[in-house]
Order: C-alpha cells, then sequence, then structure tokens
C-alpha cells in the first residue's frame, strides 16, 4: 500500500479527535513522563491506537511498530505509556460522547443515586488454544470513571453477566441490559439497599400485581400503538412466598422502522438456528421494557433517558465487537486493564463518529 494513503488516513484520523487532543495529554499526565523514544504526543496515541484496534499485544504492537518504522520502542516502554494514559483516553472519550449528545448531565434526581451502568464483554487470548474470558466492568454515568473491572471464565457456575458480580453500595443505581434481566441479581441490588434499572428480558421475569395476580405484560403495553408511546406500570417481583419487590415497568413503543429491524433480526437469527419464533417474542420486538425499583418520585422520562444513556456508550461497544476483534486479553494490573477498556471505547466512538461522516458526506470532501 501506498505509505501516502497510510499517512493521509491517520491525519483524517487525528481531525475526528477533540480540538485540545494535545493538551489533554498534558493535563491528564499521559506525558508527565519523559517522551524517550517517543517524538510527541500523536506518535503515543498511533502505537496506543495499533494495540487497541487490532487486538495485538503489547509485544506484536511494538514488533509490528519497528517493522513500520513507526517507533522502535519495547513492550515494556509500551505498557507504562498505557499506565499513564488512562485519565487521557477517558477524557477523549467523554468529549466524543459529549459531541453526540450522549453525556450524562448531573440534575436534582441523579444528585439522589450513584448512576452506574455495568456490562461485560468476552475476550480471547492469544493462540489457537487460547482461553475466553469475561471482563465484568462499571462504569459511573456522571463522570464515566470505570470503578470496578474484573476478569472471570466465559463459561462456567457464578461467571455470566449478573448484578452480583459487582460490589454494591446503599443508594447506588445499577443500569444493565437484558443479560442482567434475573430475579437473583435484582434482590441482590434490593438487599443492598441499592436501586435496579434494567431491561427486560421477558423469559427469565415474572410479574405480579400487588394483589399477587399474574401481570400479562403483551396485553397491558399492548394499548401502546404509536410510535415513542410511553407508560408505566407498578408491579411486583416475587421470591418464592417469602419477598417482594415492588417496582415499575417502563415501556415506550419503539419506531415502526427499529421494530421491523429488530424483528427481522429475531427471524434471521432463528432460521440460522433452525428454530421456530414464539409470536409473542415478535411482539416483544416492538417494545423497549424496562423494570426499575426507583420510586415514583423518578420520572418516567428520567428512567427512559438513563437508559438511553447506557444504551448509546454500549453502541460503541457493540460496534466494535462487529467490527474489530476485541483484542488481547489485558491482565497486567487496574491501572492498564482499565486504559485498555477507556481505548476501546474511544475506538469504539470514533468508529460510530467515521462512519457518520461517511454516510453524509462525499469521501472525497468529508473533512
Amino acid at each position: 500500500m501506498d505509505i501516502r494513503i497510510i499517512k493521509d488516513d491517520w491525519q483524517a484520523l487525528l481531525r475526528m479527535l477533540p480540538a485540545n487532543w494535545r493538551q489533554l495529554a498534558r493535563e491528564t499526565g499521559a506525558i508527565n513522563r519523559r517522551l524517550r523514544s517517543f517524538n510527541d504526543e500523536e506518535s503515543i496515541l498511533r502505537l496506543l491506537f495499533l494495540h487497541f484496534a487490532n487486538g495485538y499485544s503489547l509485544r506484536e504492537t511494538v514488533t509490528r511498530a519497528k517493522a513500520a518504522n513507526l517507533e522502535n520502542i519495547s513492550d515494556v516502554a509500551l505498557l507504562k505509556r498505557l499506565r499513564c494514559s488512562e485519565k487521557w483516553l477517558k477524557e477523549l472519550s467523554i468529549a466524543l460522547l459529549r459531541e453526540r449528545g450522549a453525556l450524562f448531565q448531573e440534575n436534582e434526581y441523579s444528585s439522589r443515586v450513584c448512576l452506574k451502568l455495568v456490562d461485560s464483554t468476552i475476550v480471547k487470548e492469544q493462540g489457537k488454544t487460547g482461553s475466553q474470558w469475561r471482563i465484568h466492568y462499571s462504569l459511573r454515568l456522571a463522570s464515566l470513571d470505570c470503578d470496578y473491572f474484573k476478569l472471570t471464565p466465559s463459561e462456567g457456575k457464578l461467571t455470566g453477566e449478573s448484578f452480583t458480580q459487582f460490589p454494591i453500595q446503599k443508594n447506588d443505581c445499577i443500569v444493565g441490559d437484558r443479560g442482567y434481566s434475573k430475579l437473583q441479581g435484582i434482590i441482590y441490588l434490593h438487599q443492598k439497599g441499592a436501586y435496579s434499572l434494567v431491561r427486560v428480558n421477558s423469559s427469565t421475569l415474572n410479574f405480579h400485581t400487588k394483589t399477587n395476580q399474574i401481570f400479562h405484560v403483551l396485553e397491558k403495553i399492548s394499548i401502546l400503538k404509536e410510535a415513542y408511546q410511553a407508560s408505566e406500570w407498578k408491579v411486583c417481583l416475587k421470591n418464592g412466598d417469602t419477598q417482594i419487590i415492588e417496582g415499575r415497568l417502563c415501556v415506550i413503543r419503539k419506531s415502526n422502522i427499529a421494530a421491523e429491524s429488530a424483528i427481522k433480526k429475531l427471524i434471521k437469527e432463528a432460521n440460522k438456528k433452525q428454530k421456530k419464533i414464539k409470536p409473542a417474542t415478535l411482539e416483544y420486538a416492538k417494545y423497549i421494557i424496562i423494570f426499575t425499583t426507583l420510586p415514583e418520585e423518578y420520572p418516567l422520562e428520567v428512567i427512559l433517558e438513563w437508559y438511553r444513556l447506557r444504551w448509546q456508550i454500549e453502541l460503541a461497544f457493540k460496534r466494535l465487537k462487529s467490527l474489530i476483534n476485541l483484542g488481547h486479553l489485558p491482565k497486567y494490573d487496574e491501572s492498564s486493564s482499565r486504559a485498555w477498556l477507556y481505548g476501546k471505547l474511544l475506538i469504539g466512538l470514533l468508529t460510530e463518529k467515521l462512519m457518520s461522516y461517511a454516510s453524509s458526506f462525499s469521501p472525497s470532501r468529508y473533512l
């Protein structure tokens, strides 16, 4: 490939970053150590991107960089630079989220709780026989701080997605996707004095009324006929005959286009697995259904907005998973692991931004 094309593409990518990205490197301490073999902030960022975006190990990253005449450093030196860059990568991610209107804003409701989103992702060690691991992580939505990071095997008992994977404090509000729609995890939060805000998986949660009658979800939400129409219902979760957890179902109907897309995806997956789809499953695909134990003083629109913000951040990871390998397993220490996570988020956000530009402008004039 013509080296000029590589250079031009790199400069185009740099223009996608916040205008003060160099200044942020100094303010956050990313270059508080001597640059040594690095020329400047740009050379550091280029090697980090090579590590994040291509899924290379640190050793493979520096080997490829040397072969391409980019940098000549050791993997240990790159690891030290990675540790220094955690805050830098976080601030760059926050700036891109702010651009797309997905940055969390403090308000009278968020000041009463500690709002966190939790998620997990699978990574694989290098090599044909490399083990798969699951990374469980927690991000504070107000600051995007990664306040918890944990590795478990990808399979086996007590390794799956669950609120029980995370340390919880009183008045935490934990936001999770359908993988966390499990009674055990919701009970765990309730016992810790925390709140749950989770997207419902209809096959894992059964709802009741206060009078112990079965709450028929589809029958109730079918009154939402128009796109973006929303409503809420009081429901209960039962743990045997002893414990009852009160909460609300907050539901919004998807747009027709979004609903059709979700249904097509379900049909495609079912055909691939040679399974038959239940009619109820296709109906559920038309709605976003959230269960929360937050009290009624938190309005419906606040609940839906908090989940939307979680989804905006997750989109970056989903895009990253679909386009490139999530990469070499970070097993060095907490600091480098968090920096790796922020780096992955940054790559995902840049991918989203590039795809947005590509779909809106002529390729030769998009800058």
